[in-house]
Order: C-alpha cells, then structure tokens, then sequence
C-alpha cells in the first residue's frame, strides 16, 4: 500500500514548504512543492474509514491518499520523533507498561522510534534479552525500538564484564539509567569498553559525593542536594568520557550549572562527542508545579522540577544550539506508586504540544528547529541517518499535527496503561492527527 498526502505544509528540520509526499514500499518516493500541484493516485479513489480526508485508491497499485485541505489549513506534516529516553516497563512491570501499550503510546505521541532504559526485571544486561525485546516491538510493528543495555551487569554497581560482546545494530545506548555509579573506577572501566566498542553512554548524572551525603545527614531538602549531584555527576562524568575518548550523552540536563559544564566540555573534543538531552517537563514547569502536586508523590521526579531561572537557562540553551535534543523520560507508575512517591511523569503523548505550545506559540523557536531536536539530531546521535528528515529514499517515519487544534491534557483518555501526568488540566496546542510508521498508519486519531 502506497500512501500519498497531498496540501500539507512539510516541516523537517532543513525545510519549510506547502507541498505533497509521496510514499512507497515503505520508504518516501518523492516530495512535491505545492507549485508542481499534486500527483494523482493510480486507481479509482474512495473513502477509507471514517478519518475526514483519508481516501483509498483502488488497484493496479493502492494508494491512501491523505488530503491535507480536508484536514485543515493548520495540519503540519513532519518526520516522526525519536526518542532516547523512555521507560516501557516490559519485562517485569506489566501494570504500569508493557511493550505493547508503550508502543501505542509512543505512535499516538507522534514517535517511530524509542530508546527503553533497561531498568527492567530482569535488567537488560544482555545483547541476547535486547535482542528478544526488539524482537517482540519489530512484530507489533508500530514503531522502532532501541534497547538500552546496562552499564554494569544487572545494574549491580560492579561487573562491567558483559560489555565484552555488543551488538550495535541492537544496543545503540548503554546507560545505568537512574543509578549514577559511586565507584568512579567501574564507571571508567565502563566508559572504557564503551569506547572501545564504538557506542555511546547516555548518563543520569546523580553523584553528589561527600558534599551531597553530608547535606542529606543534616535534612537539606531533595531540591538542594538534588542541584549538587547533578552538577557534581555531570562534571564527573564529562571529566571521565574525556579521558577515556567515550562519547558521553548526558541525559535530563535540568540546571543552569550542569548545561554550563557541557558546552565547557564539549568546547575540549571533537564535534559530536558531547551531547545532551532536556526533556519537556523540566522545559515547560518548574518547581512551582510540583509543590502542587505533591513533592514527595504526583510531583515528584528524577531530576526535581526546578527553579523559573533553571527553566529559562534551558530555553536559552535550545536557542543557542548547546542541547542537542528533547526526550520524554517516559515513566509509567501506578497511582499507588505514585502516591508513595515513586519518581517520574509520562511523557510520549503530551511531549509534541507541550515543546510546540512553550517553545514556538509562546517562544521564539522556529518549527523546523523543534523537529530537529525531535527527530533529526536524536537520529545522529543513535547512528540512524534513514529517518529524520523528509527526505526521498529516507524511512517512511512521518507524523501528521493540527497545530491549530487546542486540547485539555487528560479530558482524552492516555494510551499509555500509566495517567501520572503532570500536565493534567493544561490547555496545549498541537494535536496529533496520524502517525506513519515505515509506510503504515499505526495511529490516527479517533480511530
């Protein structure tokens, strides 16, 4: 089946144009500006479901035709997402998430493809348990998945002799998720075999050190001492991966200080060996919000919310160009869980009309930047050069939005088995009206 989608505005994150894509096999066949009109599908056209412009052509070839007047004047269509930072819960975890509901999740998000942490049970340590979960996301075939393989065998803080065999058409990350590993010599033996084998090392920095230890003994607040560890694990590690020539990805940049040591940083080596992520949380609230949710329950999350001039740091970093990339940091939890205060929010369904209504409705942020923190640079920094942009020849990973639709988080029912959003209630901008995932609608709104 041929998909053609005709009278859009095409976005990516070199381009800006009213025109047509045409996919075939999977792949995108050609682009068309709106001035060279609109090819005409082979075969007689009729309707396909009930989405309002969305036809189907009869054989010799079948062709959806997807017309983008007939959506709306505001529809965008742009390269799906890629996100470096999720939580699927799967193995191990089924009543917060599991493969099947996060991949939905992540297709009615807008995402073709996801990096899942490993901090599951049992804990991805394995090229062969990697292997298995991709296995079972390329059958579902909603979208692609990259497991993320633990920096130490079963996260327990001391073997890295696992790291010995990689596969890196499987492991494109390796990451202790939320454990940053106190003894300084493992990391390095870690960072070692990391650069050996040519993958990079996304870090959740959180060693505050003796400074941290001695704050949290005398009853700091976790918004203090929280601030040290993330300064003091990020400049550790950046410290780290420089001696051992690893490329280091810092994941969840959330203050002023820790974005500061990575453009020092990055400014030693060479281009690409520094990045780093921000998610849409820690771009749009502040602490402010999680007071009223909850510190210590609804509101809480791994790094905390932070300060109104930490949030503005991060814009400006997005601006500048210092943050390569926006990720979800997607973390089911059950409403029990919550309550006792496990950290985390969901994040692939509302991460596209929160980045869109913050950065570019009431930012500065060109459209074709945010796609390029959301699909393009994640794409290069996980070694994927087939998807994220809308280019000919290119993986058909293509996403569908009205940004002219506002809609109240949580009056839609989440896809996601988990409802711990901290955007309940908010009023966003940007809905997602289909999602195309090699060559396939996976999700279209409604349906």
């Amino acid at each position: 089946m041929n998909i053609l989608i005709s009278g859009v505005r095409l976005v990516d994150a070199h381009q800006d144009f009213q025109g047509s894509v045409l996919i075939e096999g999977g792949r995108i066949q050609a682009l068309f500006p709106q001035s060279e009109g609109v090819p005409k599908p082979e075969g007689q056209c009729s309707s396909l479901g009930r989405g309002e412009g969305v036809t189907a052509a009869e054989s010799p070839r079948p062709t959806i035709h997807i017309d983008g007047h007939a959506l709306g004047s505001d529809v965008v269509c742009m390269p799906a997402f890629v996100d470096l930072h999720a939580h699927f819960r799967d193995p191990g975890f089924p009543l917060k998430e599991t493969l099947e509901s996060g991949s939905l999740a992540a297709a009615a998000g807008g995402y073709g493809t996801v990096v899942c942490m490993a901090n599951t049970q049992p804990v991805i340590d394995s090229v062969e348990l990697a292997r298995h979960l991709q296995g079972r996301a390329n059958a579902l075939g909603l979208i692609d998945l990259f497991p993320v393989l633990s920096l130490t065998q079963g996260m327990d803080g001391r073997s890295v002799a696992h790291l010995a065999e990689l596969d890196p058409a499987v492991v494109r990350l390796l990451s202790e998720d939320g454990k940053d590993l106190a003894d300084e010599g493992v990391l390095q033996a870690a960072l070692q075999e990391a650069r050996r084998r040519g993958i990079r090392v996304s870090h959740h920095c959180d060693f505050g050190g003796k400074e941290a230890e001695q704050l949290k003994a005398q009853g700091a607040s976790r918004e203090i001492y929280s601030r040290i560890e993330e300064n003091h694990g990020t400049e550790r590690v950046l410290r780290l991966a420089q001696e051992t020539g690893c490329a280091i990805h810092i994941a969840h940049v959330s203050t002023r200080e820790a974005l500061k040591l990575v453009q020092e940083y990055r400014g030693r080596r060479s281009p690409g060996q520094v990045t780093c992520e921000v998610t849409p949380h820690h771009l749009a609230l502040t602490e402010e919000r999680a007071r009223e949710l909850g510190t210590e329950s609804y509101g809480r999350v791994n790094p905390p919310l932070r300060t109104e001039v930490d949030r503005e740091a991060l814009i400006a970093g997005i601006q500048e160009g210092l943050v390569d990339a926006i990720a979800t940091d997607h973390a089911p939890h059950t409403a029990e869980d919550k309550a006792r205060g496990a950290p985390g929010f969901i994040g692939l369904e509302t991460a596209f009309p929160v980045c869109y209504t913050v950065l570019v409705k009431q930012g500065s942020l060109h459209l074709s930047t945010l796609s390029a923190l959301m699909s393009y640079n994640p794409a290069r920094i996980l070694g994927l050069p087939d998807r994220g942009l809308l280019q000919p020849g290119l993986q058909a990973d293509l996403v569908l939005i009205d940004l002219g639709k506002k809609e109240t988080i949580g009056e839609r029912p989440f896809v996601s088995r988990s409802r711990n959003s901290p955007f309940a209630g908010f009023s966003l901008e940007g809905s997602i009206l289909l999602t195309i995932h090699r060559g396939k609608i996976v999700y279209q709104r409604g349906s």
